[in-house]
């Protein structure tokens, strides 16, 4: 008792005469000391025990010529090793010219990785193809990413994190997990960008990652020589007028879903029998010229007189039963599928290309022009800047006349 009575008279003698000997305190006497005051240990480390009876460590130093206070946090969480380990890790950084209290703030500054995915999502939800994709950014990461990195700070973030993300899904869900690591990375982009990170963890994990058996899984297409009879079932089933004239020009154009259900009639010239896409609405982002065949032009006519029969003036070639909304996709689908045929609307695609190569002799790059396929093959991209609409314009009249498309077929607008 004596003897620690004596040490804490010695501590408080040097306190009060102002010397700091280094390493003068011990765990011991930090975990008992109660009286109020400053206690000195080097390095300008000091612990700080209140009135309360709170004890925290504190570290006085010279920051550029001027002289600040720093916390280093309580006692109960930082030991007193840990504490001089810091005031020496920031007195060496003082001197070197640096500023422990801005990088301290820099670290706490730094997001976690969910809130920089919010971040990232919003930054970049202006330039995404539609809501949904927008929404699938945040859900798969709030469903597969957010419950184990969501709370690490983005510079804490580790490759063996985004291993224990990818790791349970990568076999069982392989397209669900690429699309997760690209998303992590994306994020991870972002930060290396706002310098809380030199590297990306999302990448760095490719040679960690096992190899992925490619999934199988075409979209189901209709051989083309059943295309008459489908088109006869088409033409004579009871669905709505405009769903069948959609499905029809579809076919008849070899586009996708989307550019044919969100059409609007100031894209299209009948006079000129050609329907040129806006850049917005293409999956390359690029305007696409469209020739239409002589049975397209009356879908089109057709389509026209059926909306000004139920007095539609939204402007969409296509519009649903909803007013001013268009035809939905899982409506054509429906169609097909209720006609009787197992087979995607995208699959028609298919069966163009399939019909083109073949039954045609024209050439690889007509046919891809026709489906607005991007040539991948970036030099020559560079130099073939035509979209050989006038060729485009012979394979589409063939290929709606092998199909006996436009043979005095009409879709009856009053079924």
């Amino acid at each position: 008792m004596a003897d620690n009575q004596n040490n804490t008279i010695t501590r408080e003698a040097r306190r009060k005469s102002g010397q700091h000997p280094e390493k003068a305190l011990s765990a011991a006497f930090v975990r008992s000391a109660k009286e109020p005051g400053k206690y000195f240990d080097g390095h300008g480390l000091f612990l700080k025990v209140d009135a309360s009876g709170a004890k925290r460590w504190v570290q006085r130093i010279n920051v550029r010529g001027k002289r600040r206070e720093i916390g280093i946090g309580s006692t109960s969480l930082v030991s007193l090793q840990e504490a001089r380990e810091t005031a020496l890790e920031n007195r060496k950084q003082a001197r070197a010219g640096g500023d422990p209290l801005q990088a301290k703030r820099q670290a706490q500054a730094v997001l976690t990785f969910e809130e920089a995915a919010r971040k990232v999502h919003e930054l970049h939800r202006p330039s995404w193809r539609n809501a949904k994709h927008a929404a699938q950014f945040l859900s798969t990461l709030e469903t597969y990413a957010f419950p184990t990195i969501g709370r690490l700070r983005v510079s804490e973030v580790s490759t063996a994190d985004v291993l224990g993300v990818l790791t349970p899904i990568w076999h069982t869900k392989p397209e669900t997990a690429k699309r997760v690591r690209q998303r992590i990375g994306t994020v991870m982009k972002w930060t290396v960008a706002q310098g809380w990170r030199q590297d990306n963890p999302a990448q760095a994990i490719a040679s960690a990652l096992p190899r992925q058996e490619k999934a199988q899984n075409p979209r189901k297409a209709l051989p083309y020589v059943d295309l008459p009879a489908f088109l006869t079932d088409l033409h004579g089933s009871e669905a709505n007028p405009l769903t069948k004239l959609a499905l029809e020009l579809i076919i008849l154009t070899a586009c996708r879903s989307g550019e044919a259900r969100l059409a609007q009639w100031d894209e299209i010239d009948l006079g000129a029998a050609e329907w040129t896409i806006p850049a917005e609405r293409m999956k390359a982002k690029r305007i696409h010229r469209v020739p239409l065949s002589t049975r397209a032009v009356e879908v089109l006519k057709n389509a026209k007189a059926e909306g000004e029969r139920i007095g539609d003036e939204s402007g969409l070639v296509f519009p649903g039963t909803k007013r001013g909304k268009p035809l939905s996709d899982m409506t054509l689908t429906k169609l097909v599928k209720a006609l009787g045929y197992d087979v995607h609307v995208h699959g028609f695609r298919t069966s163009f290309r399939t019909w083109a190569q073949e039954r045609t002799n024209y050439p690889r790059e007509v046919a891809e022009a026709a489906l607005a396929h991007v040539n991948a093959d970036k030099v020559e991209a560079a130099y073939a800047r035509s979209d050989l609409f006038e060729k485009r314009r012979q394979m589409m009249d063939r290929w709606a006349a092998s199909q006996s498309i436009g043979m005095g077929v009409v879709v009856r607008l009053d079924s």
